[in-house]
């Protein structure tokens, strides 16, 4: 790995050399790798210029090399107004130094998210990302923006429970999962849908800096801004407070009791406008529901497909452990196994029986 880091490093001077004139000075500078957290991709700290590469192992949108830095660069400038997450400087275009190219983006120092204490500040972060007004359809692109979200997630999760057949499940594990399928799946035949927004898609604990905004005063920043889209709060909401998310980053790994993850939507709903959080409301068990449903079969498509070798394209996805530290990919395939697992999956069974008579009670 030392010798991959230093290579790594060595590709992204060459880049920043040759492709932007004001990289020709930051490539002169001591280049900091970052601790491995990720399965997307490497960070290197351009120390004392404020500034971080970031450079992508593979596209979990599926996207080619030069689209998935498009795609990227305009969640970071979407999301940074808000001002709770970086901002991007410049692209690095793909090359033969970095076939999948780079974004220069802001780097946030601060710490890990402490849970369940660092749970406001998170859902302030969320938000200030949802309050931002809603662009004309014109103006949405790249972005995804489905004619019914609801609808695009249920071709996203069924896409990725295709992978079930071959993830070697236990029996009562398969069947959970699919009354969950059935049960999503009813939902979008209904006609009723939920207030889009911009959301991040991909904010769990881990993906949050708190940051000191003064010496009494902490801010959360969403820094991974990579899935981005127009759709539903609620998939936010859910992403920070599910037992597969605040269990998943060893830094923030905490399992949150109901009584935190009620505070957390209730915190969300006093800084959004009244008719989005009222909006919002009976769709936050559901859509929580829909989401630990996309972990489950993200985990079970991880779990297939990461036996596989690096792939040798430079676009899409490639999700082989060969691409990731050893140690990270043993934690990795660790929670992987443990979320499909009877007694993973009965963790969070209780947990929605608890929540959702607490909210039928706050609700009635």
């Amino acid at each position: 790995m030392i010798l991959a880091t230093s290579r790594l490093l060595e590709d992204l001077r060459e880049a920043l050399l040759t492709q932007w004139p004001q990289g020709g000075a930051w490539a002169q500078m001591h280049l900091e790798p970052l601790k491995a957290k990720g399965l997307a991709h490497d960070h290197v700290r351009l120390v004392g210029t404020g500034w971080l590469a970031r450079i992508p192992k593979q596209s979990q949108m599926q996207l080619g090399a030069q689209e998935n830095l498009i795609y990227q660069q305009a969640c970071f400038e979407r999301a940074s107004p808000a001002g709770h997450a970086p901002a991007c400087r410049h692209v690095i275009a793909p090359c033969t130094s970095l076939p999948r190219g780079a974004l220069i983006v802001q780097e946030i120092l601060g710490r890990s998210a402490h849970l369940p204490q660092d749970l406001p500040l998170m859902a302030s972060s969320m938000a200030a990302m949802h309050r931002i007004e809603l662009p004309s359809q014109k103006g949405r692109a790249p972005l995804m923006d489905a004619l019914d979200p609801l609808q695009a997630m249920w071709e996203e999760i069924s896409t990725q429970a295709s992978y079930l057949a071959h993830a070697e499940l236990h029996s009562a594990v398969a069947t959970n999962i699919q009354v969950e399928l059935e049960r999503f799946h009813e939902l979008c035949q209904g006609a009723a849908r939920p207030e889009r927004r911009l959301i991040a898609f991909d904010g769990h604990p881990g993906n949050f800096v708190i940051a000191k905004e003064s010496d009494t005063k902490e801010k959360a920043y969403l820094v991974d801004l990579e899935k981005c889209r127009y759709s539903y709060p609620s998939f936010d909401l859910a992403h920070a407070t599910l037992y597969t998310s605040t269990t998943w980053d060893l830094d923030s790994h905490t399992v949150l009791s109901v009584d935190d993850v009620v505070a957390t939507y209730r915190a969300w709903s006093t800084q959004v406008d009244t008719a989005l959080a009222l909006d919002a409301e009976r769709w936050h068990l559901p859509l929580r529901r829909a989401m630990w449903l996309w972990s489950l079969t993200w985990c079970a498509k991880w779990r297939v497909a990461s036996r596989a070798s690096k792939a040798m394209a430079q676009d899409g996805e490639d999700w082989s452990a060969q691409n990731l530290d050893p140690v990270l990919a043993s934690h990795v395939r660790e929670r992987v196994d443990h979320y499909l697992s009877a007694e993973g999956l009965a963790w969070v069974n209780a947990e929605f029986d608890a929540l959702g008579q607490r909210m039928h009670a706050l609700s009635a």
